[in-house]
């Protein structure tokens, strides 16, 4: 037996893994329970620097064939067993009980101890079936230390930024409602966007907002505003591009700056202010947006 097989008998690699927060370390394991004998598993390793952090964690596919009572896939929070002293603490999330996260995904609060810590993060379904693994998007609630000084916690949301609610209609999910800072969407996934919407939710109105999409072959929709959906539903046709404006009246004070993420050609942008945001490979679809709307500099 190798050097490397016998130190993963003796702990599972993904334990004593480190990595960046956007590329978690993953690998299958199996589980063994009374009530089932067999589950399947994927975990991941998500890595933080000291700090505070709201960790979102997508949605995925419900399984087709759960055990009654059972919601599958479920998703389960956890220190790494090798790092029980100094850890990351979860601290809350959007469900109840704030390690667990079913398959419509949430977001869980999390405290990074001096030095950095790993998160463990693992999906369980049914052998039968494919689990996957959800993806991680850690969010930064305070700043980070400078000189040796702490600063206090702060919004995300920065003062000059316009907060906005954003659906997107994507396949296998249907339609979902994000609060829309940061990454919206399955990165990595590869689950197609095929519309969206985007609404604000202080300081401009609905109409203040326009979008479009691009499909493939060219297919471009018309200028769509008042928080309307943009693109199609049930058509199985991705978002291959899109484009977001503001409304000539409020174009002074404010712009809007946005970014997408595609299957193969990853991020294009930033874009602003209506201009086409397009993948480097034609008709490839679109399975993440990052869209900001903030004030102009006086």
């Amino acid at each position: 037996m190798t050097e490397k097989g016998r130190a993963r008998r003796k702990m599972p690699a993904q334990w004593a893994a480190e990595t960046a927060p956007s590329r978690p370390t993953e690998e299958a394991i199996a589980v063994s329970t009374p009530e089932y004998p067999f589950l399947a598993a994927r975990a991941s390793i998500v890595r933080l620097e000291e700090g505070l952090y709201a960790l979102d964690i997508s949605a995925t596919p419900r399984l087709p064939n759960p055990p009654s009572g059972i919601g599958l896939p479920a998703i389960h929070l956890s220190a790494p067993p090798a790092q029980r002293n100094g850890s990351v603490e979860i601290i809350g999330g959007s469900s109840d009980a704030a390690t667990w996260i079913g398959h419509d995904g949430g977001t869980v609060v999390v405290k990074s101890p001096p030095g950095g810590g790993s998160l463990l993060v693992t999906a369980y379904g049914l052998p039968e079936d494919v689990v996957v693994p959800p993806v991680l998007e850690p969010r930064r609630l305070d700043r980070p230390r400078l000189n040796g000084a702490t600063h206090s916690l702060e919004a995300v949301i920065e003062p000059d930024e316009i907060r906005t609610e954003i659906v997107l209609h994507v396949e296998q999910l249907g339609d979902r409602r994000f609060s829309g800072q940061g990454w919206i969407g399955n990165r990595g996934r590869k689950l197609q966007i095929e519309a969206f919407s985007i609404r604000p939710t202080d300081t401009l109105a609905a109409a203040d907002i326009e979008i479009k999409g691009l499909g493939p072959s060219g297919r471009e929709t018309p200028w769509v505003g008042d928080g309307k959906l943009c693109g199609t539903r049930g058509q199985h046709l991705p978002l291959t591009g899109f484009a977001v404006r503001l409304a000539p009246h409020v174009h002074d004070r404010f712009e809007v700056l946005y970014q997408g993420a595609f299957f193969e050609s990853g991020i294009a942008g930033p874009y602003r202010n209506g201009a086409l945001c397009i993948p480097a490979i034609a008709d490839d679809p679109l399975e993440a947006i990052n869209v900001r709307v903030v004030r102009r500099a006086a």
